[in-house]
């Protein structure tokens, strides 16, 4: 049997399906410390027991988009805020290539922010 995490991305169709395969892949060996976990019906990745960021699709497009957990502290024209409080999102477009550079820096800043706040309790 699956895990929940693996039947949602086995039930997503292409491209979005690579597309995000090819990312929690890559999430998963940025660094050994960022784990997943099945976490309110999605995909969330940790480092090291901190929430960063999920994986999802937008319902209105059908894109792909990386979910960035504490988007408000992030200050980038990229990131789209919506109807959210506090997450912001990077929307992809699974017909272009993947934005390596983008994520790695984006994933960077994350990895930063959760350290910093771990330093500041």
């Amino acid at each position: 049997m699956l895990k929940p995490a693996d039947q949602y991305f086995a039930n997503l169709q292409e491209p979005v399906k690579g597309y995000l395969l090819f990312l929690r892949d890559y999430l998963l060996g940025k660094d050994t410390a960022i784990t997943e976990a099945w976490k309110y019906g999605m995909p969330f990745y940790y480092y090291k027991g901190k929430r960063i960021c999920y994986l999802w699709v937008q319902k209105k497009s059908g894109y792909p988009y990386i979910g960035i957990v504490d988007g408000k502290l992030i200050n980038d024209q990229d990131l789209i805020i919506e109807d959210r409080k506090k997450m912001k999102i990077l929307l992809l477009d699974p017909e272009k290539d993947i934005p390596i550079q983008r994520i790695n820096k984006l994933l960077d800043s994350l990895i930063r922010l959760t350290v910093d706040s771990s330093s500041q309790k």
